[in-house]
This record gives C-alpha cells, sequence and structure tokens, in this order.
C-alpha cells in the first residue's frame, strides 16, 4: 500500500469538508462562467460596439454625478469590476466574459477620466457678473448671420484683473458688419458682456455648460462704433473659402432656397429664416440643414462612383492595381475635403469618420455595414469631443445610424432586400417600402431625444423623408455641385434654377407637412431616467440577436408608460424671478410680465407644453394686480393655492408684506425679502433663486425641480456658488 494513504476507516475526510474544498467552488464558478459565455456566444456578444457603449457611459457618470466624491467612488467601482474580471478570467476559467468584464470596465473608467480632464483643461470660468466697459481684442472667428442681421465675433480679449486673454462671444449689429472685421483684426469696442446663463427654468438649454466647454467667459452685445487697431489680414483658410462660397451660392440664387444651398454647399447656416428653419424642425427633416451623414454620404458615394468608371477607362492602370482601392481614397479625400470645407463640426466629423470606415472595409472586402464600423467612428468622435455626447447632434446621429444598421442587418430585412428575379416596378416599390420603414424606425429612435432636448418633435417625419432624403440626395445636391462646377465657365444660371426649382419644393413640403393637424407632439418635461430607459432599451434590441434582443422592449415599454404619465408643470420660475409662467388655466400661457425678446416666452411655453399667445398676469380676469404684487388662486386638485408674485423692487411695508406672505402658499420675488415674509409651502426670492435657479411647481404633488439639482459642482455651476458666497 502506497505510503500516505490511510485504510479504510483511518482519518477518513468527511463528504461535508470535501464539499468546502477550494476545487470545488472553483468548479462551480468555472461553470457558471462558462454557461455565461456560451449565453453571450449565442446572443451574438460583440465586444466592440459595447466598449464604445462603456465609454459613453463613463462619460454619462461624470455629467449625472454631482461630486468629486462620487466620481472618484465611481472610478474605484469600475476598477473593482475590471478586476473581477481579471479573477474569472484568469483564475476560475479562461474564457472570452473575463475579458469582455475588463474591456467594458476599462472603457467606463476611462470615459470618466476623460470628461474630466477635459474639463478641468478647457473649462472656461465665467465673467463674475454682468458688465458694460470698454475692450480690446484679437478677433478669432467670425460667423455671418445674416437672418438676423448680424455677425457674430469670437475675441480673445485680456482680463487686466487676471492678467490674461479670455474668450468672449459678442454680437456685432449688421450695420456695422464691416468686411474688415475679419480673423486676425485688433479692435476696441463698448460691450454689455453677461456670464454665460444657466439653464432658464429645469429642462431649458444649458448654455453655461455649452460655453464652459467652448471657452466662453463671457457672451453680449457690441454698443456704439467699433474701432479697428490693426486691420485683419488677408483672408485664406478654409473659413474664408467657406464664406466665399456661401456668398457666391446666395448671390446667385436668392431667397429661402438659396440659404438652403449655402447650407448644402458650406455649412452656412446663419442665412436661413425663422420660419423656414421651424417649419424644417416641425416636418422632422431639420436633419438635411446640418451637414452630416446624407451629404457626407451623398459626397463620398458620388466621388467613389465617378473615380471607379473614369479610372475603368485606363487600361494599364487597372490591370495593375485594385481599382475600388484608388476609387475609395478618392472618395475618402473628397469627403474629408466637404468635412474640412464645411466647419468640421460634429455630425460632420462622425459622418465622415464613418464613412472613411465604410471606404476601408469596401476596400479590404468586408462587411461594411456593420455596428462595429459605427461604434468605431463614435469612440473617435467621443475621444476628442467626449462632451458631445450629451449633446443632441451627437445623439441624433448615431441613433439614427444604429437603428438603421441594426434594422438591415435583421434577418427579415436581408431576406426582404435580397436579389430576386422581378420585375423594375416591383423592385422600385420593395425599395420605396424599405425607404418608409427605415423612416419610421428612425422617427422612433429620435423621438425620446428630440423630445428630451426640444420639448416637442414632428410626428410625419417619415412621411415627409421618404420624399425629402431622395430629392435631397439625389437631385438638389449633385445640381448644386454642376451648378459651382459650370460656374467656372460662366454657365451655371440654368442649373442654379432647377437648384432653386427642388429646393423650393423640398421647403414646400416641409411648411405643408408642419401645418397638418398633430404635426408636432409637445413634451414639457421628460426626466433624465425616462431618456435612460429608452437608450438602454434601444441599445439592447441593436446590440443583440435572438431572442435576447427583445428584452430591450422591456425599459422601452415602461419609458413610454413614465413618458406618457409625466406632468406638465403648473409654475415656472426663471432663476432670476423676473418671469414667471403659469399653466394649466385655460389654452393661453399666463406670465407674469412680457418680455422684450422671444427667448423667455419660448421657453416658458415650450416647457409648459403649450403653444400660441400668452397673456400677461395683469390681463388675467382672475388676478388682482397692484404696482408691486399681483395674487392669484390656482385650484388643483380640489386645493386652492394662494400665489404672491412680486413686479417691482420698490420698498413695501415689511408689516403688510408678511401679512400677504402669510395668507400665501407661494411667494415669488426677484429682490430679497425679508425673514418676516413667510409663506405656507415656498419662498422664491432672490436668496432662494441664487441657490436653486430656476424652479418648476408641480402643485398637485405639492413638489417642484430645480435647476441646480441637476448641475452639482461642474465648474459651469460652481462658479455661481462662488459669486454667491462673495
Amino acid at each position: 500500500m502506497p505510503p500516505g494513504v490511510p485504510l479504510a476507516g483511518e482519518h477518513a475526510p468527511d463528504h461535508a469538508a470535501l464539499q468546502q474544498r477550494p476545487w470545488h467552488s472553483r468548479w462551480r464558478l468555472s461553470s457558471v462562467a462558462a454557461l455565461l459565455d456560451r449565453a453571450l456566444a449565442d446572443a451574438g456578444f460583440d465586444r466592440a460596439p459595447w466598449i464604445a457603449v462603456s465609454l459613453a457611459a463613463g462619460i454619462a457618470l461624470w455629467f449625472v454625478l454631482d461630486t468629486p466624491w462620487e466620481w472618484v467612488i465611481a472610478l474605484m467601482i469600475a476598477m473593482g469590476a475590471g478586476f473581477a474580471g481579471w479573477v474569472i478570467g484568469t483564475r476560475v476559467a479562461r474564457f472570452h466574459l473575463g475579458s469582455a468584464i475588463v474591456a467594458v470596465a476599462a472603457a467606463l473608467a476611462f470615459g470618466l477620466v476623460l470628461i474630466w480632464a477635459r474639463s478641468t483643461m478647457i473649462g472656461a470660468e465665467a465673467y463674475p457678473a454682468p458688465q458694460v466697459k470698454v475692450f480690446a481684442g484679437k478677433i478669432l472667428e467670425r460667423e455671418e448671420q445674416p437672418a438676423q442681421q448680424r455677425i457674430r465675433l469670437i475675441l480673445a480679449v485680456r482680463d487686466a484683473e487676471q492678467g490674461t486673454a479670455r474668450k468672449i462671444r459678442v454680437n456685432v449689429p449688421g450695420e456695422q458688419a464691416y468686411d474688415a472685421l475679419g480673423e486676425g483684426a485688433v479692435i476696441r469696442f463698448r460691450a454689455r458682456l453677461m456670464p454665460p446663463a444657466p439653464p432658464m427654468v429645469p429642462g431649458a438649454y444649458n448654455f453655461a455648460r455649452r460655453a464652459w466647454f467652448d471657452g466662453y467667459a463671457a457672451t453680449g452685445s457690441v454698443l456704439g462704433p467699433i474701432d479697428i487697431i490693426e486691420p485683419a489680414p488677408e483672408a485664406t483658410g478654409l473659413a474664408a473659402i467657406q464664406r466665399l462660397l456661401s456668398g457666391h451660392v446666395r448671390q446667385n440664387l436668392g431667397g429661402s432656397a438659396g440659404t438652403i444651398a449655402a447650407a448644402f454647399a458650406s455649412g452656412d447656416r446663419g442665412a436661413i429664416t425663422e420660419a423656414d428653419e421651424e417649419a424644417m424642425r416641425d416636418a422632422g427633416l431639420t436633419h438635411l440643414l446640418s451637414i452630416s451623414g446624407l451629404h457626407v454620404s451623398a459626397i463620398i458615394a458620388a466621388a467613389f462612383f465617378v473615380a471607379l468608371k473614369l479610372l475603368a477607362l485606363w487600361p494599364w492602370l487597372a490591370l495593375r492595381i485594385r481599382l475600388p482601392v484608388a476609387a475609395a481614397a478618392v472618395g475618402a479625400l473628397a469627403g474629408i475635403g466637404y468635412t474640412l470645407l464645411t466647419g468640421a463640426e460634429v455630425p460632420t466629423v462622425r459622418s465622415c469618420a464613418a464613412a472613411v470606415l465604410v471606404l476601408i472595409a469596401i476596400a479590404l472586402g468586408r462587411d461594411a455595414l456593420s455596428l462595429r464600423m459605427v461604434s468605431v467612428a463614435a469612440a473617435f468622435v467621443m475621444f476628442l469631443w467626449p462632451e458631445s455626447l450629451i449633446g443632441p447632434s451627437f445623439q441624433m446621429s448615431f441613433s439614427a445610424v444604429i437603428a438603421i444598421v441594426a434594422l438591415h442587418n435583421a434577418e427579415p430585412v436581408k431576406r426582404f432586400l435580397a436579389p430576386r428575379e422581378e420585375s423594375w416596378f416591383a423592385h422600385v416599390g420593395r425599395r420605396t417600402i424599405m425607404l418608409l420603414v427605415t423612416g419610421f424606425v428612425i422617427e422612433i429612435a429620435l423621438m425620446p431625444i428630440v423630445l428630451f432636448h426640444f420639448h416637442r418633435a414632428g410626428v410625419y417625419g417619415a412621411f415627409a423623408n421618404v420624399i425629402a432624403i431622395p430629392l435631397v440626395t439625389f437631385i438638389s445636391m449633385p445640381l448644386i455641385a454642376v451648378a459651382l462646377a459650370l460656374d467656372l465657365v460662366g454657365l451655371g444660371g440654368p442649373v442654379w434654377w432647377l437648384v432653386g426649382q427642388s429646393l423650393d419644393l423640398l421647403l414646400g413640403i416641409a411648411h405643408f407637412t408642419a401645418s397638418q393637424p398633430g404635426a408636432v407632439k409637445l413634451m414639457p418635461q421628460m426626466g433624465l431616467g425616462t431618456l435612460a430607459l429608452f437608450v438602454i432599451g434601444g441599445l439592447w434590441l441593436a446590440l443583440w440577436r435572438g431572442r435576447w434582443r427583445l428584452l430591450g422592449l422591456v425599459p422601452s415599454a415602461v419609458a413610454t408608460v413614465m413618458l406618457l404619465l409625466t406632468p406638465a408643470p403648473d409654475v415656472l420660475i426663471s432663476g432670476d424671478g423676473r418671469h414667471v409662467g403659469i399653466a394649466g388655466e385655460g389654452e393661453r400661457l399666463i406670465m407674469l410680465r412680457e418680455s422684450r425678446s422671444d427667448y423667455a416666452r419660448e421657453n416658458l411655453l415650450e416647457l409648459s407644453g403649450m403653444t400660441g399667445e400668452t397673456v400677461t398676469l395683469a390681463d388675467w380676469p382672475g388676478a388682482k394686480c397692484s404696482r408691486d404684487f399681483c395674487v392669484i388662486t390656482l385650484q388643483r386638485s380640489g386645493r386652492d393655492w394662494h400665489l404672491l408674485i412680486a413686479r417691482s423692487r420698490d420698498i413695501v411695508e415689511e408689516r403688510a408684506l408678511a401679512a400677504a406672505c402669510d395668507r400665501a402658499d407661494i411667494v415669488v420675488a426677484d429682490r430679497y425679502l425679508p425673514r418676516s415674509c413667510q409663506p405656507q409651502w415656498l419662498k422664491a426670492d432672490r436668496r432662494f433663486l441664487d441657490k436653486s435657479g430656476g424652479l418648476a411647481l408641480f402643485l398637485e404633488d405639492e413638489s417642484f425641480t430645480s435647476v441646480a439639482q441637476g448641475e452639482g459642482e461642474h465648474g459651469w455651476w460652481r462658479g455661481n456658488d462662488r459669486r454667491e458666497r462673495r
């Protein structure tokens, strides 16, 4: 008997002890890992798209979480998950699951660090308060905005207090838009500058955040004449070519059609009228005005096929090189040139990167229409501009592309579009049906994003796009290219007429669609959680295969119910307390005062989910107004709510004010009120609003949301806190 082996009955190991041996636990973990690994493989798990999603999740976490401590904790959790994945992959069992966890966790951590570092490096501290004084600075950029009868200048001015240059943006009236105000000129001017404004009310546009990443310390308007200290050097570079091209197009084609053609040719949207912009938006055609996937793809495809046909006419070359590779190179150069010419905005760069990847795939004989291609393009854009993730342009662009790729990679669609013996009429009909289905899918994918950012969306966009997209892709843009080419020899006139007819048809479609009953869906405030559920459900449907993908319908269904149950606010209060909107008292929004600009009125209308004209509180029959205050009573859920709203900043006798506050449930004022003013529920005076920002009140729930709740300690909002402490 071998030594060391016990006899039967002598020190025999207990069976329960065997169950606790480490290798038994390891065997169970290995089995679980193997099971999960096989499940992921069966569901079509592809690491590349999920790495891009994790990178986006890390960036989004930084914006959602409030404080640096929370960012650090999230980073530590991601690192812990990565370590757990490494253990699973190396110690428990060598399966793909472990490496997938490591890759996803690393991408999430990298995204969080990336946006944190970018905010720290490029974030611009805002001016502490509004100021009117004389500035001297160098013009960095000039943007033409003829529709608003002005130009917009971005300048570097010297801050006398800090001794550093700061970037500001000012509007210059059209009568002072001299040609000498070009890039490189040094000017002296008097201006009224304001710190970049935070959201007016919860859910409104956050210009302060945008300005933080753009590097703007202030924005404002020029007052009086402009002195040119140093003239601008001779205009060169892409900006000069862009302005020259835009002006040339508008010179040859007037009216609204000329402004649209200038946008297609050079990316200059400054001349498009507000009415045309609004019609295109409500018709679901705004994406045609932004140089993105459609335009870049049309340019690259045209260059590719023209180069392929021309190169094929040279037999010597055709026998020695692969023509698709050469044609792909020509298409890539055309796409990059068009991207640079039109301003290299984020959607254009995204589209160009994706199109170049498609060309590379075609040249290598690989599948060009894949989610891997989309994920690489998304990662490229997020690496360069991580802050673009939270913007509507990035979200809409990639949502549309992901929807298209996922739809056309689905097996039923592949079978429907598979080549077959059929008549020309049937072939065209099949493609038309697919175009309509694609439009519906894109509209469904974009609807939550559009409602979240703009609070309104075109319902009939799928139908309008069936005509508009082929019109722009196959008629308008080729005609513009031909007209510009013929202008070199002075023969472009007849073609410009054809361009005008096609674009007039496009605008006619937009205005007709937008004017139809029910063409616009309004949504006052979609919560961030609702949007997140829509995004999770959409990505799950797009990135998995088989029955697993149907689980994405669950969060999408929950989000839809939450969206339908989202209440409209009863009262909206701006962050400075000067603007108050009251909804639910009829078809018109009640406003405290008329605004000098449309900005306040439009924000209050959009966020209350209303359209049409407004009425001032003083003209509302149910309100009682004096020179200093207005009183109005609102009935919600069987209860009366008494509101006391200040109209002036004049001194009011404190005892009378305290008595009025005691009778009110809510008091709103754009000034500091004494402590003796104690309403029953909410006192939204200047002291409170400085901390909270704008407010949205929901009286049935006796709750409110504030701008500050979504800002945390990020740089663009932390500056407001510092100014308050001073």
